[in-house]
């Protein structure tokens, strides 16, 4: 039995995965071997709901509005004694997504628009702890292996988010706990491999390749 925890701040998303896993259920040859023991509309509740009862596997969203993300809450699942596995089910697909979610432990990511039988075989392979991606974030990764001179690194796009939303570059370092020396570099790095010569380009460009 797969025992698994629904978190998503959507509650007809939920549903809707409820009603595809139980559907799954009824027609499956080898019998019930999925059962959804809980819903949850915060990463918070995530992470308390795993703490407190045994779950195989979470499909987890990444955003859900004030508070922690899904990163977050799949790295603090991860750290518990007995953790589940989790497999990320979201619309984003920019590469700080993926990376992060990856790098907090899930060992899929697949997007919404994902066909059901497709996730449902997703499902069950993340569960038994095989890595999980759908096409267009395999490629991604795929990109970042081949073009890593051009291909922005996690801090970089850290370093281009917090520009993105106005930060200058003293307040950048305060916030990732590095030089205002450091961020520069970071930048110098950022428009080089983008092929801009600006804050306003670089920010245009990355959202152009999906990179934030």
């Amino acid at each position: 039995m797969i025992r698994i925890l629904l978190a998503d701040d959507h509650a007809i998303v939920r549903a809707g995965l409820h009603a595809l896993l139980d559907s799954s259920v009824a027609e499956s040859d080898s019998g019930e071997d999925i059962e959804v023991i809980g819903e949850v509309a915060t990463a918070e509740e995530a992470v308390a709901f795993c703490s407190t009862t045994s779950v195989d596997l979470v499909l987890m969203d990444l955003r859900f509005g004030p508070g922690k993300s899904g990163a977050d809450a799949t790295a603090a699942v991860r750290d518990l004694p007995k953790p589940p596995n989790v497999l990320v089910v979201t619309n984003y697909d920019t590469d700080a997504d993926i990376l992060g979610a990856i790098e907090a432990g899930a060992c899929g990511y697949i997007l919404k628009d994902t066909p059901p039988s497709e996730l449902l075989a997703a499902v069950r392979s993340a569960a038994a702890g095989e890595s999980v991606l759908s096409p267009s974030v395999a490629s991604r990764l795929m990109t970042r292996v081949r073009k890593p001179d051009t291909t922005l690194s996690a801090r970089e796009i850290e370093v281009l988010r917090l520009v993105a939303d106005g930060h200058s570059n003293r307040e950048i370092g305060k916030r990732l706990f590095l030089s205002e020396t450091t961020v520069k570099s970071h930048l110098v790095h950022i428009y080089a491999k983008l092929g801009v010569k600006s804050r306003t380009s670089a920010v245009a460009r990355a959202r152009e390749r999906g990179a934030i």
